[in-house]
């Protein structure tokens, strides 16, 4: 992708934060805290009638808090970036399937040919060329035009494709990060749960250790859903990574297929 689709890409990424702090904050002021209060309510009102009462343990309450909703928000951020980034490769990988360079069986292309093959691949549409493949086979043709030297031709096709796994790997970056702060998050939920569980140690001694449970709670259950959604998203990025890594092994195999091998040097 050329530079000018950065901006559009930047847009969506702010657009997608901006809707998953809007979506999650919404349904946790009016669905999960409310509840969540109910449940805590009901379950000290059971526990205060009944000394051996076993508090149930609530989704609700499990994803109540600040550090578990700011996970939530940046686990739909990070789906939505990944959603954007398959979507481009799925429609790279479309290209696989067309004929950019006709060339029948047999068929062999000298250096003078490839101004003809070069006005076909530059007559797709402006976002088609600046994908890998239309790229790689300009360059290909190009280089073969000037050097006619399929040797030569072959090594920058290669730099090419190298280049572009370099670029796709380093894009998955913002991904690696927010896959990386969710278990953070999760972690500050920890400190912070531990550290108002101290502040009420004085209230245990005597005997009161509903706010040292409810602390402590607050410290696990924030963990426990930030590596939970980690995990789930750390699978994704593999997953997307993979699809990149194919898209580029699969485009390097199409030039060498149904370009470089009808070529006929000096």
């Amino acid at each position: 992708m050329k530079k000018k689709n950065i901006p559009i890409e930047f847009v969506y990424q702010l657009f997608a934060l901006i809707i998953s702090i809007i979506v999650v904050h919404a349904f946790y002021v009016s669905i999960v805290r409310p509840n969540a209060t109910e449940i805590l309510e009901q379950q000290a009102i059971e526990a205060a009638a009944d000394p051996d009462y076993v508090r149930d343990r609530s989704n609700w309450v499990l994803i109540k808090d600040l550090e578990q909703e700011s996970c939530f928000i940046l686990m739909f951020w990070a789906l939505a970036i990944m959603g954007y980034k398959a979507r481009e490769i799925i429609r790279e990988r479309n290209l696989l399937d067309v004929e950019l360079v006709p060339i029948a069986e047999g068929m062999r292309i000298l250096p003078e040919d490839t101004r003809e093959f070069a006005r076909q691949v530059e007559a797709l549409p402006e976002d088609r060329q600046s994908m890998l493949l239309p790229r790689a086979l300009k360059n290909a043709l190009r280089r073969f035009n000037s050097t006619r030297n399929i040797q030569d031709v072959s090594t920058t096709t290669n730099i090419v494709f190298e280049s572009e796994a370099d670029r796709l790997e380093s894009e998955l970056s913002m991904i690696r990060y927010i896959s990386w702060a969710i278990p953070s998050i999760g972690f500050i939920g920890t400190v912070r749960g531990i550290g108002e569980a101290l502040a009420q140690a004085d209230k245990a001694v005597q005997g009161d250790i509903a706010g040292v449970t409810q602390s402590l709670g607050v410290a696990f259950n924030s963990t426990f859903i930030a590596l939970l959604i980690s995990i789930f998203l750390m699978f994704l990025v593999y997953q997307l990574q993979l699809l990149q890594e194919r898209l580029v092994f699969d485009s390097q195999i199409y030039l060498d297929d149904k370009l470089i091998r009808h070529m006929k040097g000096d």
